[in-house]
């Protein structure tokens, strides 16, 4: 029998408005059931890697994850998912207002999964977040991740 991943989505966004948003936008395409919100880079690693010495990585099926946070940088919690290889195989999709061809470029160098730049308007942006829903906790087949 497989167990059951009991958090889909690892939403990591520092912004209350941008978190709402996102979340408002899974709610409404019902994909928001088992999802988990980190306001910073600590909490997001906190959470990935508890410190309990029996505990095991929490495997979401996808990670959101914003560069620009408080604590932990986004980039620096993409380096730690991308080079644990219990976590490793977790698609992360950074979702961000950066342009900057320097995060792009340094996100894809760690193994980011996809870089989406947040759309400014609330309708592209709930599309954007459904589309995103939709693929990756729904369409994507990722492998089976060992828990050793």
């Amino acid at each position: 029998m497989m167990v059951e991943h009991s958090v889909e989505i690892l939403l990591v966004e520092d912004n209350p408005y941008d978190a709402e948003l996102t979340l408002e936008a899974l709610r409404n395409h019902r994909l928001a059931n088992r999802i988990h919100v980190a306001r910073d880079g600590a909490e997001a690693l906190d959470f990935l890697f508890p410190t309990d010495p029996a505990g095991q990585p929490n495997q979401p099926k996808v990670i959101l994850l914003d560069l620009k946070l408080p604590k932990v940088d986004g980039l620096e919690v993409l380096r730690r998912v991308k080079t644990d290889p219990r976590t490793r195989l977790i698609p992360v999709v950074v979702l961000t207002s950066s342009r900057e061809e320097r995060d792009i470029v340094e996100s894809y160098r760690l193994g980011v999964n996809s870089y989406i730049v947040k759309p400014v308007d609330f309708p592209q942006f709930t599309e954007a977040v459904r589309t995103l829903g939709l693929y990756w906790v729904l369409l994507n087949q990722p492998p089976e991740v060992s828990r050793s």
